[in-house]
């Protein structure tokens, strides 16, 4: 009797070893799932690209709508000037130009960068970069264009609709009570008076002088030439280098090769774009659309505008 309960109990403690045996074994083994889970997750979200660089990266900062609003191009310019991988920067340019105060600020952060930041900065232009597109290129250490591009187009222009007549044909009355006589310039339910018109040539003229001594300092050409050139006459990419508007002719591809070499690499350079910018329903429906149309601007202030008059395909 006592044989077998010892027999028994024998038996029941190697079954207990061997339960403990198996769990330490499983769990052993869920310690290693976990430890590769973990490890898989880790390799899958480090940017392996940038941790084993194969070549000089080159920032693209695009500008390729009409120029209502500076944000975006100077937060992506920052963006690649502060980024220690990022060798040099090139800004690809497809836009017939926009707004005065926003073509300016682009252009200035631009040409900080090319005075301060150790990186080359290289304007590279589509199929048009007029105007407010040009001034913006200006900045650059280099501006290389297509043959065919479309650019100069230097000059000021303002615009608004006048909808007086059709507002009396619908039998609507509009009154304006203002504090001074030029107070509602540019109201599109009237027509212009010979002293709204001086003043608004005033200040076209006063924003036009501006865009011309940029020119004249930054192409280091004298402001007499600077002016036979900036009446708002549009350049082929040739005529623009033969005129010292541009420094070249070459493609977006030319432009990428030449700011790898400007920083001194000899290796293919890897192109890099900033992070999308997150957009409101609005914002993708009608974005600079609309704020760059007449109707977004009825009933806005006339805006005085570095851009092309019309569009070219």
């Amino acid at each position: 009797m006592e044989w077998t309960s010892f027999r028994s109990d024998l038996y029941w403690t190697k079954i207990k070893n061997m339960d403990e045996s198996i769990m330490a074994g499983s769990q052993k083994y869920s310690y290693w799932i976990i430890g590769l889970i973990v490890f898989i997750i880790i390799i899958s979200i480090i940017p392996w690209g940038n941790a084993f660089p194969s070549g000089p990266k080159v920032g693209i900062v695009e500008i390729n709508m009409p120029i209502t609003n500076s944000k975006k191009a100077v937060d992506d310019l920052n963006y690649f000037n502060r980024k220690s991988n990022i060798a040099a920067i090139v800004v690809r340019l497809e836009t017939p130009g926009g707004g005065v105060a926003a073509s300016q600020e682009i252009y200035e952060k631009v040409r900080k960068i090319s005075k301060f930041s150790d990186k080359p900065i290289i304007a590279s232009m589509g199929g048009v970069a007029a105007s407010g597109g040009y001034y913006i290129a200006l900045g650059a250490d280099t501006i290389m264009a297509n043959p065919g591009t479309a650019t100069g187009s230097i000059g000021v222009i303002m615009s608004y609709p006048i909808i007086g007549e059709m507002i009396d044909k619908m039998g609507i009355q509009y009154e304006t009570i203002k504090s001074g006589s030029l107070k509602d310039s540019g109201s599109p339910f009237r027509n212009i008076t010979s002293e709204e018109r001086k003043y608004f040539q005033g200040l076209i003229d006063d924003l036009h002088g501006q865009f011309l001594s940029v020119v004249a300092k930054e192409r280091n050409i004298p402001m007499d030439q600077a002016a036979e050139l900036a009446n708002g006459q549009v350049y082929s990419g040739k005529q623009a280098v033969e005129n010292g508007l541009i420094d070249m002719l070459g493609t977006f591809e030319d432009a990428v090769l030449l700011a790898a070499r400007e920083a001194g690499y000899v290796e293919e350079p890897k192109i890099v774009y900033p992070p999308e910018e997150k957009k409101g329903l609005l914002d993708m429906l009608f974005g600079d659309i609309f704020q760059s149309s007449p109707i977004g601007n009825l009933f806005l202030f006339p805006t005085p505008e570095y851009k092309l008059p019309y569009t070219i395909r």
